[in-house]
């Protein structure tokens, strides 16, 4: 069949290279020309589909990277997987609107039309598929098949890929249900079958939230251990022990990415929008995760002051900028806010991160440098925010004069742990 998939990035990407690698023929659409400049030169930018496998898939002539519409025309599947940001606490579905748009130019009888991108329930029947609808003179369902499959991208992940995870299908009917299950089953190992699009959507909202208000939990637990002198980390740690009943979870500097900081507000909006009442768990969570980063500051100061110092004027490094352990994605991650609290209070700020690529959403101010001795020792505060593996926890450990350490992966009399 030929496939497009709208957006080309951490969810759009692995789709579009699975896609061509069981052989249907891919066009992967993004309106970012540098991002198309790169795929066309074989070069990806994204950690779960190497270069090697656009490359193949290219030769095989199976893939192929366009910033042009028109490229779009005869599709027989078409994936949307656009960003969906908040803009003001309100969803931005701009893209997926514009998306929409272009595609119902080129729809025709027959074809399916699936929207990946997270979304409040509703959003497919009542926004994707009237503006399909208009702009290509067919009904949904009727004339062309209509249906949601949450993305479950987890960068990083080297047991969970895009293969192995279960993925939900649903469809506005049951012939468009028939159809985008067919289409993933050729992609994935297992496929869930829900009722509705606005299930599908749901779910992944209950997903994010769970890990939202769960990583809040844990963080506020955290502060107030501190302060009644008990070790958090042993408590959880013991915690993990029951075999049921328990799920493990860590504190940290903050959440990032696009599905903890973002995706539940999206239910809370829907909730608050359509039944006038507050989702109290989420506006919670976002409280709390919200201002780990100033939490993170305020540690950071106070262990400053008691060894006489001001974090003005003192250089302070901090390890790791992305919002996840092993992977170069940097979206709302912890780690920017943290800079950005830390040289507007006149620290002299340097970060190592072997994954988060020159200039990406990090403020110029900050220094990037290499994780070395040197560097370990010239630091009057060395802050670890996410856990590469690449570091050299040895090395941080030998030559640091004093480590806040956010994610627990050091020990030692100079370690201090969140």
């Amino acid at each position: 069949m030929r496939v497009v998939v709208v957006g080309q990035g951490y969810v759009g990407l692995p789709l579009a290279i699975r896609a061509a690698e069981v052989g249907h023929q891919v066009i992967g659409y993004d309106v970012d020309a540098e991002r198309v400049k790169s795929l066309a030169a074989g070069e990806s930018y994204v950690e779960d589909v190497s270069s090697e496998r656009i490359r193949a898939a290219m030769e095989a002539g199976t893939y192929r990277a366009s910033d042009s519409a028109r490229d779009c025309g005869g599709f027989d599947v078409a994936v949307v997987t656009v960003p969906t940001p908040l803009h003001e606490g309100t969803p931005d579905l701009r893209y997926i609107e514009e998306s929409a748009r272009t595609l119902a130019r080129y729809l025709r009888p027959g074809a399916t039309v699936v929207l990946e991108s997270t979304t409040y329930p509703g959003t497919t029947q009542e926004l994707f598929a009237p503006l399909l609808e208009e702009g290509s003179g067919l009904v949904a369902g009727a004339d062309f098949h209509l249906g949601y499959s949450p993305e479950r991208i987890d960068p990083g992940n080297p047991v969970w890929g895009f293969e192995e995870t279960p993925k939900v299908v649903s469809g506005v009917d049951e012939a468009s249900l028939k159809a985008v299950r067919d289409f993933y089953d050729e992609l994935v190992e297992t496929t869930v079958p829900v009722g509705s699009p606005k299930e599908a959507e749901l779910a992944k909202l209950l997903e994010n939230t769970f890990r939202h208000v769960n990583i809040a939990l844990v963080n506020e637990i955290a502060m107030f251990a501190r302060h009644l002198d008990i070790d958090v980390w042993q408590a959880i740690d013991a915690a993990s022990s029951k075999p049921f009943g328990f799920m493990r979870f860590t504190p940290g500097p903050g959440v990032g990415g696009h599905c903890l900081p973002i995706d539940p507000s999206y239910l809370s909006w829907r909730v608050q929008r359509e039944l006038g009442q507050s989702f109290r768990f989420v506006e919670l969570a976002n409280d709390i995760n919200n201002h780990m980063p100033e939490y993170v500051t305020r540690r950071l100061i106070n262990a400053f002051n008691t060894r006489r110092r001001a974090v003005n004027g003192s250089r302070v490094l901090l390890l790791g900028l992305a919002y996840k352990k092993n992977t170069g994605d940097a979206r709302e991650s912890p780690a920017l806010r943290i800079s950005q609290l830390l040289l507007d209070m006149g620290a002299e700020l340097r970060a190592a991160d072997p994954h988060v690529v020159e200039g990406h959403r990090v403020d110029p101010r900050l220094v990037r440098v290499e994780l070395t001795k040197e560097e370990l020792e010239a630091a009057d505060a060395v802050v670890l925010l996410t856990d590469h593996d690449a570091f050299d926890y040895a090395l941080v450990e030998q030559h640091a004069a004093f480590v806040l350490d956010c994610r627990r992966r050091l020990s030692g009399p100079r370690i201090e742990v969140l």
